[in-house]
């Protein structure tokens, strides 16, 4: 790009900013005026979030409005009673209609509120079908009555067709043809749902903790690491995109338009098919009203109501891209119930219970507090197999599902499954503060089941944390940006792989994040203690075995031993003289009641002939895949120096994989050097020494 394309782009991306702040403002003025001593602040949005949509689709339809209009009244006059919609849209060129008499300014002068109520709802209930379902998701007719009766609706709507504000995706343009007011592009609108979502409820502090709105600059990073490597492989076919927790659908959005410019360059001709689920009625709306003002009326149907966890709304598809940022850090104990009142490990779904390395029940079910990682294996679920392409996942995570999970637990056995699998390619730490209602850091997992030769058994790890740029105003907790050239470093250095600088990339081979979780144990040392009190409390238990045990006693001349097994084994000898039988409850009963630990004592062993471990002794080692001599080097190494009595299990051993950024990226504090420090206890003393002078001279 040359310095004069620079300078367009960044023209474009201010005024873009700039209307997005008017915007902003307009909507809080709309609240203010309009809503204020009728609605709490944080029931703004129920009037609000449908107001925008309606509104932007009215402003869409306006143009067209007096022919659908005309072409409903002939349809009538004919007496055809087939359903019209399909036609009037036609008409409309759109996918959607509003085939009522008015459009909202029509209505802003309406002074009777009966009327203006009545002709309002007739004006909603003239929308399409596809329409009625988004705005039946705000359940904006619930607010109609309240609005009237305050004498609110006929101000809101007047405030809504504000001729200052375009809400349309087409410009408004001067009568010379200049633009007067700039397109509301629908990523923009999106953004603009969110931040009035954040804004009204900051006001009454509600928070979502598990709901994170995706920033434009996180969306096209996410979508240059998705196309952008396999670009010259793209082709002219079809390609789907699909986004498991849509939310508004930016995601989406970004993606088509990506895979679209870049397939446009190399002179291809690409469809792109959209597929998204929400479970969220306002963000579900949305993400539909998206689909449809983009002309994509068939499209709207591949956006499903519901949980992706519980209710999958593709339980069959397979998709060439998915990009999603799923919540984390909440329960997902809801699912159990939708899943029909069930307990986590009676869930069968194959996208989390699969049969692998022998285990046809292998589980990656994570933690019940985080479901981020079901997200992930949904994901993987749905990955194409035999297209050339297959298929690559860029996914937002938390740093719990780097290493949250010991071994063999479901997170851990995701990721394990991913990495023997080869399908993890990246990891990209990102700053902290990226985000609009959370400031922890995040990282972009980058997975895909065809990777290109180089990458074949390694996995790269980029730790971009430190690539920001500073808002000059804050969003909620968002600070930062990714700008344009940042993206294009963080990208590079992807690209690069290998060559890229370690201070920033590192690449390893797939074992070096696994390990093997091992038990170290250590004999069970026990001293029998036949003192005269533990002797009469036998007698109370067991007369007959008191009485061998006060033998034993007489014969060897002590009332202890640190040897278990020959204990046992001269209490057997007495015993069998006196036809007694030492009994294994007689052995618990000797166990329970005369012994204590002791590391003097000489270890225990079972009837085998095995050492018997303690239990309070169990430590668990973490044995690295890549450990010279594995397991029992490790042993041998690292744990028999400092125990020489230990042993491991090595057959019991379970892996685990876990990722560190920390390990990898570990940058030290850098320490003073001693002339530093020696000079500034000198310029201290030197300091002191004068001022104890000035004290003692004013006391003489």
């Amino acid at each position: 790009m040359n310095g004069k394309d620079n300078k367009q782009t960044r023209s474009f991306l201010n005024m873009n900013q700039s209307t997005y702040n008017a915007l902003k403002s307009f909507i809080w003025g709309i609240a203010n005026d309009c809503l204020v001593d009728v609605y709490d602040v944080g029931d703004y949005r129920k009037v609000i979030l449908p107001m925008l949509v309606i509104r932007r689709f009215d402003a869409v339809l306006e143009l067209k409005h007096d022919e659908v209009v005309a072409a409903k009244k002939k349809f009538e006059k004919d007496g055809v009673t087939v359903d019209i919609d399909p036609a009037l849209c036609g008409i409309a060129g759109q996918a959607f209609v509003n085939k009522s008499d008015f459009t909202l300014r029509d209505l802003k002068s309406r002074t009777n509120q009966q009327q203006l109520r009545k002709d309002f709802i007739d004006y909603l209930d003239g929308f399409s079908k596809n329409v009625q379902e988004i705005i039946n998701k705000f359940h904006f007719r619930d607010q109609i009555p309240r609005l009237s009766e305050q004498d609110r609706l006929g101000l809101l709507i007047e405030k809504f067709v504000d001729p200052s504000i375009n809400l349309s995706n087409k410009p408004v343009l001067n009568e010379d043809g200049s633009e007067k007011l700039e397109a509301l592009d629908n990523h923009t609108m999106g953004t603009l749902f969110e931040e009035v979502i954040r804004m009204f409820n900051e006001q009454t502090n509600v928070t979502d903790a598990g709901r994170h709105f995706t920033p434009r600059d996180i969306i096209e990073l996410m979508a240059d690491l998705a196309f952008i490597p396999i670009q010259d492989k793209i082709q002219s076919t079809t390609y789907r995109i699909y986004d498991g927790a849509c939310g508004t659908g930016g995601m989406l959005t970004v993606g088509e338009s990506c895979i679209q410019n870049l397939a446009e360059r190399r002179g291809k001709k690409v469809s792109i098919n959209l597929f998204g689920q929400e479970n969220f009625d306002e963000t579900y709306a949305i993400a539909c009203a998206d689909m449809l003002l983009k002309g994509e009326g068939t499209q709207v149907n591949n956006i499903f109501f519901g949980s992706t966890i519980s209710n999958d709304g593709f339980p069959k598809d397979e998709f060439d891209f998915m990009l999603s940022n799923p919540p984390f850090g909440t329960s997902w104990k809801a699912e159990l119930k939708a899943w029909g009142d069930i307990k986590k490990d009676e869930i069968t779904d194959p996208r989390f219970i699969i049969d692998y390395d022998g285990n046809p029940e292998y589980t990656l079910l994570p933690d019940i507090g985080d479901p981020q990682m079901l997200f992930l294996a949904n994901n993987i679920s749905k990955m194409k197999q035999k297209t050339s392409l297959g298929s690559r996942i860029i996914e937002v995570h938390n740093s719990s599902s780097l290493f949250n999970g010991n071994a063999g637990s479901g997170a851990s056995n995701l990721r394990r499954y991913i990495i023997e699998n080869d399908l993890l390619e990246a990891i990209v730490a990102l700053p902290e503060k990226m985000f609009y209602n959370t400031d922890i850091g995040t990282f972009l997992w980058i997975v895909t089941n065809k990777k290109e030769e180089k990458r074949k058994g390694k996995v790269q790890l980029i730790d971009a944390t430190s690539m920001k740029s500073p808002l000059k105003k804050n969003i909620g907790e968002k600070n930062s940006e990714i700008t344009p050239n940042i993206r294009k470093r963080i990208l590079k250095i992807y690209l690069d792989f290998e060559e890229a600088d370690p201070k920033y990339s590192k690449v390893f081979e797939n074992e070096e994040f696994g390990y093997y979780a091992v038990d170290v144990q250590r004999p069970l040392r026990l001293r029998v203690d036949l003192s005269d009190d533990n002797i009469s409390e036998m007698k109370d238990k067991d007369a007959e075995l008191a009485g061998v045990l006060t033998e034993y006693i007489d014969k060897v001349g002590m009332n202890s031993c640190v040897d278990f097994n020959e204990f046992i084994e001269r209490i057997s000898e007495i015993a069998g003289t006196q036809n007694i039988k030492l009994t294994a409850k007689r052995k618990k009963l000797i166990r329970g009641g005369l012994t204590s630990v002791d590391e003097t004592a000489a270890p225990v062993k079972d009837a085998k002939g095995n050492l018997e471990a303690d239990k309070n002794l169990k430590d668990t080692e973490q044995v690295p895949m890549t450990y010279p001599g594995g397991i029992d080097g490790y042993w041998e190494n690292e744990v028999r120096p400092y125990a020489q009595d230990s042993w491991i299990e090595s057959e019991n051993a379970s892996i685990g994989y876990e990722l560190s950024f920390t390990k990898y990226f570990y940058k030290p504090v850098e320490v003073r050097s001693v002339n530093e420090i020696i000079s500034d206890i000198q310029s201290i003393e030197k300091d002191t020494d004068g001022l104890l002078a000035a004290i003692t001279g004013g006391m003489r």
